[in-house]
């Protein structure tokens, strides 16, 4: 087979440094813009970005030649890099170090989209804490909560 072809759908969710709250409404539409650049740059290309005050989700395909975290690692270093250029606000602004990136199948994109698109009604309901917590545990992933946030 002379062609390398894949479909590899996945969700990423990262917070502001400390959960900062510092994301306003007002740059989040510009942000969601240069998120998906990076990710179209490295052959990733977005399926739906959305952010609320103190965290992003993206919902992204994998690229095949790039791998899971270089592909996070330049999504956040690239928007980080430019976010501190958007005002006094963002001068020290920082992600958190770490992530959750979770894989969704072809069947489930719809229901991740949609999940992505609520998420300021759904964080009237629930932290981001909260939220994160049940991906783990739906993902059935381990982990240290002293680890998890930073």
């Amino acid at each position: 087979m002379p062609q390398s072809l894949s479909r590899i759908y996945l969700h990423l969710i990262f917070s502001t440094k400390l959960r900062e709250p510092i994301l306003a409404d007002s740059i989040r539409p510009a942000l969601h813009s240069y998120l998906g650049g990076i990710l179209r740059d490295l052959d990733s290309p977005a399926i739906e970005i959305t952010s609320v005050s103190d965290h992003v989700h993206l919902l992204f395909c994998l690229s095949r030649t790039h791998s899971i975290s270089a592909i996070v690692a330049q999504t956040k270093h690239g928007s980080s890099a430019w976010l501190k250029t958007q005002g006094p606000r963002y001068a020290k602004f920082h992600w958190q170090n770490g992530y959750g990136v979770f894989s969704v199948s072809q069947s489930g994109v719809d229901e991740v989209r949609e999940y992505i698109q609520n998420q300021k009604a759904h964080h009237q309901k629930t932290t981001f804490q909260d939220e994160y917590r049940a991906f783990l545990r739906r993902y059935g992933i381990e982990h240290d909560e002293k680890y998890v946030w930073d």
